[in-house]
C-alpha cells in the first residue's frame, strides 16, 4: 500500500503560507518526484465549513526543494528546484506567476482538480551560474515584492525584481568565508528593524547579516550539535529567533546576547 501511495502521491518537503492572501487560509506545497512532472498544490482551508480545497499547478522544471511567496502580490512565488544539465544536478531558483483565477482563495466544494491542472508562468530566473546551488529564497517581508535574497552555496545574493518581476538584477552580494566548503542550508529575513537584517544557517552555525552593508552582525557558533536545519524570527517580538537542528533540538535566541539560548526544547526524537 505504501509503495502505491508513493507511486501516485509523490513526496513533498516544501511548504509555505501565501502571505499576501489576507482573506483566506492558504498554503502552497511542492512535490519532489523523479518519475513525473512536479506540481505545486494550492491548499485552501475553509474554516467556516471545515473543508480543504485543492488546486494543482504544474512545475515542470524539476523537484521542488523550497517555496516562498511574495508579501505584496498573491499571485507571485519563487521556487528552488533541481535541474539536470550535462549530467550534473544543479539547484536553481526562479520567480513564477500563477494563473489569475487561482490567485485568490477558493471556497468551492472539493473535487478532483487534477483534470483542470494548469501551468505556472515563468517570470524570471535568479541566475546562479557563478554562485552555486540555491538553498532558499527570501522576500523582503514588509516590502513591495521587488527585493529578494537567495542563498547559493556560500553566497548571499540580493536581487531587485524589475519590469513586473520579469527581470532580476543582482544588486549586491556577500560570501561566507572560512575553512572547508561552507554552504548555507537555510535563512530568514527579519520583519523587524526596517527589514535590514537576515539570519542564515550553515553547518552548526547561525549568523546575522545587515542587508545594507551585507556584513555579519552576530554569529552563534555551535548553535546546534549537528546541522542547523531551519530558523525563523518571532514576528511579534524584536530580537527573538528560533532554530532547529539535526540534534533534534529547538532553541530560542535573543540576538542581542547570543552566548546562550533563551530556551531549549528537547522533546523531539528526529530532525
Amino acid at each position: 500500500i505504501e509503495f502505491f501511495y508513493w507511486l501516485f502521491f509523490p513526496q513533498a518537503r516544501a511548504l509555505t503560507p501565501q502571505i499576501a492572501e489576507t482573506d483566506a487560509i492558504r498554503f502552497l506545497v511542492g512535490t519532489q518526484s523523479l518519475r513525473y512532472d512536479n506540481q505545486i498544490h494550492i491548499i485552501d482551508f475553509d474554516d467556516e465549513n471545515n473543508i480543504i480545497n485543492k488546486n494543482i499547478l504544474l512545475h515542470q522544471v524539476g523537484e521542488i526543494w523550497h517555496i516562498s511567496t511574495s508579501p505584496a502580490d498573491k499571485g507571485v512565488l519563487a521556487t528552488c528546484y533541481n535541474k539536470t544539465s550535462d549530467s550534473k544536478v544543479m539547484t536553481c531558483a526562479a520567480v513564477w506567476r500563477m494563473p489569475k483565477e487561482l490567485e485568490s482563495g477558493s471556497h468551492e466544494s472539493p473535487d478532483d482538480s487534477s483534470s483542470n491542472t494548469q501551468t505556472l508562468e515563468l517570470l524570471c530566473h535568479l541566475d546562479n551560474t557563478a554562485h552555486g546551488n540555491m538553498a532558499c529564497v527570501m522576500w523582503e517581508p514588509m516590502g513591495d515584492g521587488k527585493k529578494i535574497i537567495s542563498l547559493a552555496d556560500n553566497n548571499i545574493l540580493l536581487w531587485d525584481l524589475q519590469e513586473s518581476s520579469t527581470k532580476a538584477v543582482l544588486a549586491s552580494s556577500a560570501a561566507l568565508e572560512g575553512k572547508g566548503q561552507l554552504k548555507f542550508t537555510s535563512g530568514r529575513w527579519s520583519p523587524h528593524h526596517n527589514c535590514t537584517q537576515i539570519a542564515t544557517a550553515n553547518d552548526t552555525t547561525v549568523r546575522g547579516w545587515d542587508t545594507r552593508s551585507m556584513r555579519q552582525i552576530y554569529c552563534i557558533e555551535n548553535a546546534h550539535g549537528q546541522l542547523v536545519r531551519d530558523l525563523d524570527f518571532n514576528p511579534n517580538k524584536q530580537y527573538y529567533l528560533a532554530s532547529c537542528g539535526d540534534d533534534c533540538k529547538v532553541k530560542f535566541w535573543d540576538t542581542r546576547n547570543v552566548t546562550e539560548p533563551v530556551k531549549t526544547l528537547e522533546e523531539h526524537s528526529h530532525w
